[in-house]
């Protein structure tokens, strides 16, 4: 979430090619795409905040640029909030790297290239983005599908009832 932290409206290009501009880790540069939904509300807010270039984006309730602890607090608070009606995530704690890590884990879902996620999160190495291929159990089924024997049909194994009783009597 550093990322957020100092990021100033010209850091968001809002036209064609869409992205902002970041300093992450170490600070090291990187341009994210942005969607058209992240598109249209940026643009939004920075018409309605009527700040200058060299403005912070995300403003605190001074005026200043958002701290790491704020959006970590707003982080907590939301989540707090979003369990009230989603009773899942009252045992779940939600940080900024874990929405980091589900991000990742929908652009892999989706069919993004490990190499163009490993960009996006500015991995120096593609080795550090091999976690999002290890966690993928959808692929992994889909790599098992394709190692069936021929003549089965694909698809999960559905033990017959004399096993499962057989198993459940151990």
């Amino acid at each position: 979430m550093s990322e957020l932290v100092g990021l100033r409206c010209s850091d968001a290009v809002l036209t064609s090619g869409a992205h902002v501009k970041v300093s992450g880790k170490g600070r090291k540069q990187r341009c994210t795409p942005l969607t058209k939904q992240t598109v249209a509300v940026l643009r939004e807010w920075v018409q309605e905040r009527q700040g200058g270039p060299a403005d912070p984006l995300f403003v605190s309730r001074r005026g200043g640029a958002l701290s790491v602890d704020a959006v970590e607090w707003m982080i907590d608070h939301y989540a707090t909030a979003a369990a009230q009606s989603c009773r899942s995530l009252c045992d779940k704690r939600v940080t900024p790297h874990v929405l980091r890590h589900t991000s990742a884990m929908l652009l892999r879902e989706a069919g993004v290239d490990i190499s163009t996620i490993a960009l996006w999160l500015g991995h120096e190495s593609i080795t550090s983005t091999q976690i999002y291929l290890h966690a993928d159990l959808a692929l992994k089924e889909r790599a098992l599908a394709r190692t069936a024997p021929i003549g089965t049909l694909p698809g999960r194994y559905r033990p017959p009832d004399a096993l499962m009783v057989f198993l459940d009597g151990l």
